[in-house]
C-alpha cells in the first residue's frame, strides 16, 4: 500500500513514493480504496510553499478532492458498508470555537483537513471518520465523483452570493470551478450565464456546458462585449475563479447596478487590489468572498448522482499515483482544466 508523500516546498524532489503502515480501525473509522483524487488549486499553493485551508506539516499525504471503494469499516460504522462507493468531505470542525458555535464552521479555529494536515486522496488506500463519508452512485466514475469537494464549495459560493431567478451572471474564469460555476448559475434560475476565459478550449467547454456567450478578455474589451451581448451596462451576479488581482479587479467593473461579486477562488496571502470605491458607493454593490464547503457535501453528492451536471468535460487529463508532480504542474498548465489522479494506476 502506497502513498505519495509531500516532503516540503524547499525540497527536491518535493514528493516521494512510500509504502504505508495502518493501525487497527476505530470504531468510527473507515477504510477507503482510493481510485481517484483531483488536483486542486490548493495542493498547488501547497507545493509552492503557501498556506492551505490549514497548516500543512510534511511529510504527509496530500489530496482532498477525492472518491474510492469502503474495504473496512470499524465496529460502530453504520452509515457506509465494504463495497459502497463514497467520496469524502475533508474538512472537519472542533464544534467547540466560537466560529463553529456561530454557525461559522468554515472558519473553525482548529480546521482539520484530510489531505492537508493528515493523509488523503494521493495514496491507494486512506483511513477517514465515517462522518466523513457520503454515498455515490455505483453508476457514477469514480473521476467525477472526486470532484463532490470542489462541486459542494462552489455551491457554498453560490449560495452567499445567491444568484436569483432572470440574473444575469458574468464568470470569470474557465478553469474547473468556473466552468461548474457555469452550470450551477443556470441551475439557480440565471437567465443568462456569460464566461470571460482568455483559453479557447475553455471557452469551448464553457459553452457546451451551458454558457450562453464566451469572451476573451485579452482580445477584446470585456465591459463592452458583455454590454453587446445582454444589453445591459453590468451584470447582475460575478463570479470571480481565477484567484489573481486583474480579475477581481475585472469583476468589480463588470458588476452592474446593485449588483453582488463573489471573488471566490484562492488568492495568494499577500495579494491585493485597489478599490474603487466610489463605484462601490454608486452603485450599491455587495462584494462576498467564501471559503469550502460548510453542510453543502449532501448537496454535491445529490447533484451528481442525479446527473445535472456536466463534469466529464472539465476532466482533460489523468495521472497515475507515481507522476503526482506532473500532475500537480500539468494543474497549474493552460492545457488542463482539470487533472485527476488515479491511485491504483
Amino acid at each position: 500500500m502506497k502513498g505519495n508523500y509531500f516532503l516540503g516546498a524547499e525540497h527536491t524532489p518535493k514528493f516521494e513514493l512510500r509504502e504505508m503502515n495502518f493501525d487497527m480501525l476505530g470504531p468510527h473509522q473507515v477504510k477507503v480504496k482510493n481510485m481517484a483524487c483531483g488536483v486542486c488549486g490548493t495542493d498547488v499553493h501547497i507545493y509552492h510553499g503557501e498556506k492551505g485551508s490549514a497548516a500543512v506539516t510534511p511529510p504527509v499525504v496530500l489530496g482532498h478532492e477525492y472518491a474510492g471503494i469502503v474495504v473496512e469499516v470499524g465496529e460502530a460504522v453504520t452509515n457506509v458498508k465494504v463495497g459502497d462507493h463514497v467520496t469524502m468531505d475533508p474538512n472537519m470542525y472542533c464544534g467547540i470555537c466560537r466560529p463553529c458555535r456561530m454557525g461559522r464552521k468554515q472558519n473553525c479555529e482548529h480546521l482539520y483537513a484530510l489531505g492537508v494536515n493528515t493523509n488523503g486522496g494521493f495514496a491507494e488506500y486512506s483511513v477517514c471518520p465515517d462522518t466523513q463519508c457520503y454515498l455515490l452512485d455505483p453508476s457514477l466514475s469514480f473521476d467525477v465523483g472526486a470532484m463532490t469537494e470542489p462541486l459542494a464549495c462552489a455551491i457554498h459560493g453560490v449560495d452567499k452570493v445567491g444568484v436569483r431567478s432572470g440574473d444575469v451572471v458574468l464568470v470569470i474564469g474557465g478553469g474547473a470551478i468556473g466552468l461548474m460555476m457555469v452550470q450551477l448559475a443556470k441551475l439557480a434560475g440565471a437567465a443568462k450565464v456569460v464566461l470571460s476565459e482568455p483559453i479557447a478550449v475553455r471557452r469551448e467547454i464553457g459553452l457546451s456546458v451551458g454558457a450562453d456567450f464566451a469572451i476573451d478578455p485579452t482580445s477584446s474589451d470585456l465591459n463592452q462585449e458583455f454590454q453587446t451581448f445582454t444589453g445591459l451596462d453590468g451584470a447582475d451576479v460575478v463570479i470571480e475563479c481565477v484567484g489573481r488581482p486583474i480579475a477581481a479587479k475585472q469583476a468589480i467593473a463588470a458588476a452592474g447596478l446593485t449588483g453582488k461579486v463573489l471573488l471566490f477562488s484562492v488568492p495568494s496571502p499577500d495579494a491585493t487590489i485597489e478599490l474603487p470605491l466610489f463605484d462601490v458607493y454608486k452603485k450599491e454593490l455587495t462584494i462576498v468572498g467564501s471559503m469550502i464547503n460548510p453542510d453543502t457535501h449532501e448537496r454535491a453528492v445529490a447533484l451528481l448522482n442525479s446527473g445535472r451536471m456536466q463534469m466529464e468535460p472539465l476532466i482533460t487529463h489523468r495521472f497515475p499515483l507515481a507522476q503526482l508532480e506532473d500532475a500537480i504542474r500539468c494543474q497549474m498548465g493552460t492545457e488542463s482544466v482539470k487533472v485527476i489522479v488515479r491511485p491504483q494506476e
